[in-house]
């Protein structure tokens, strides 16, 4: 392959994604407008018109927002890779550093490949600040989500900085070595490496890392903690406590899920969900996160984790050694500096080439969600799921109306519709096989 098949190759992809994305969103926009006069049947007696309209937006803004953004960050890759910017950048951080540092010479050392990653990295999330405050304080203000202040964002971004450089510069300076001092079979090392550092983060998030942005509070004695330990000890699951989560001081959205894993296992209410929903309501909405666990969702991801890096890895390993890698992606390493610059342009341009794998991921993880709302069904009752759901997409503002083919393509949860009838059809299945254990007809059980 030629330096210009392959440059043509990814130019062609990125404007196909490109394109895509930009019709995808702008059929998003059409079909929620569109049926934003009118709230779907089986939710006119639950949703009023003015959440319905509310919803539908919202949904609109955030999502011509992200086609603002998608614009800005095509530009920004293509500016980095066919543009020439990357190796402008790494000219110019070159004659800085032997400014700086002549005692460098003959080539970079490490520190000069991670200073270059850096600053790509750096320069990116720069880029984002201005979407990330438009969402947050303007869109989430506008309709009643931002509870943040200015100051509070500033904190969370200094803290994620500190985080990044604590965590990610060490593990960034072993795989960089590793792949200079390993051998041809390096990619085995940093994939090793790679999910030992994952499987790291995800212990000790949940007690080091997450306190450091919210307050957990123990979950006070009463109906919900009694409620939540009744369905735990039904379903043999084990924690290392019942938390309850300040997201009230971000935003007004609510959620539960699970953190961390083994003996770091915890389960973390939003005190925004706490205030949303009845005790029985939010057991149903612990059930559906507790049928994650039972059908091995986290760790059948965990596995697709493995096994993408693993070949993704294998994929750089031998990119690493094409010169039509480099040079196709405006891009000569410096002397000594090959590893950084495949590690960096891999990083920048594998989404493009991945992006025909997002609706096989989103239809597995609908799949996911379908099979957890199984599961709380057989716990609880289907209907307090039900209950749940409604109130978390009223006040959430979720849209009832998405696109069919939008949804399909992006989105990890089923649509609302979708997932209401299914969740209506298991409680009349349960019912009806309820009914019949008791010795009663078919047609009896489930006209109770």
């Amino acid at each position: 392959m030629t330096n210009l098949d392959f440059s043509l190759i990814f130019l062609l992809l990125l404007a196909t994604q490109f394109s895509i994305k930009l019709y995808l969103a702008q059929r998003q926009i059409r079909h929620v407008l569109r049926h934003r006069h009118q709230v779907p049947l089986p939710f006119r007696e639950r949703i009023s018109l003015e959440n319905h309209q509310r919803a539908a937006d919202y949904t609109a803004a955030k999502v011509s927002l992200g086609m603002v953004d998608l614009l800005v960050q095509s530009i920004w890759l293509v500016m980095l890779t066919a543009g020439g910017l990357l190796s402008s950048l790494q000219s110019l951080l070159a004659s800085a550093w032997l400014l700086l540092f002549p005692d460098d010479l003959p080539g970079p050392g490490l520190d000069f490949q991670i200073s270059l990653i850096m600053l790509v990295i750096l320069l990116g999330s720069i880029i984002d600040i201005p979407f990330s405050l438009w969402r947050q304080f303007v869109i989430d203000q506008r309709f009643g989500f931002n509870r943040m202040t200015l100051g509070l964002w500033f904190s969370d971004q200094i803290k994620g900085l500190a985080i990044s450089v604590i965590l990610g510069i060490p593990f960034l300076v072993l795989v960089l070595w590793m792949m200079q001092q390993t051998g041809q079979h390096w990619w085995l090392w940093v994939w090793a490496t790679w999910m030992i550092f994952q499987l790291a983060v995800m212990v000790i998030w949940p007690t080091w890392i997450a306190p450091l942005f919210n307050r957990f509070e123990p979950l006070q004695e009463g109906e919900v903690r009694t409620a939540v330990e009744s369905l735990l000890n039904r379903c043999g699951f084990s924690s290392q406590g019942l938390f309850v989560m300040d997201g009230s001081k971000r935003s007004a959205h609510g959620n539960a899920y699970f953190t961390g894993m083994g003996q770091s296992k915890r389960i973390v209410f939003f005190d925004t969900l706490l205030a949303q929903l009845s005790s029985r309501e939010i057991e149903a909405v612990l059930a559906h996160e507790l049928g994650h666990f039972k059908h091995r969702h986290i760790l059948k991801r965990i596995v697709l984790s493995a096994v993408f890096s693993f070949f993704a890895l294998a994929l750089l390993a031998w990119v690493m050694n094409q010169a039509w890698f480099y040079r196709g992606l405006g891009l000569i390493p410096l002397p000594g500096s090959q590893a950084s610059a495949a590690l960096l342009l891999f990083s920048l341009v594998i989404p493009v080439f991945l992006f025909p794998i997002q609706p096989l991921m989103s239809w597995w993880s609908r799949k996911h969600e379908f099979e957890a709302d199984a599961y709380a069904a057989s716990q609880t009752q289907a209907a307090d799921l039900e209950s749940a759901l409604i109130k978390l997409i009223k006040d959430n503002a979720a849209t009832l109306t998405p696109d069919p083919i939008h949804s399909a393509i992006y989105d990890s949860h089923p649509p609302a519709s979708i997932r209401i009838a299914r969740l209506q059809a298991l409680s009349e299945r349960l019912g009806s096989a309820v009914g019949l254990a008791n010795g009663k007809t078919p047609q009896a059980a489930s006209t109770r």
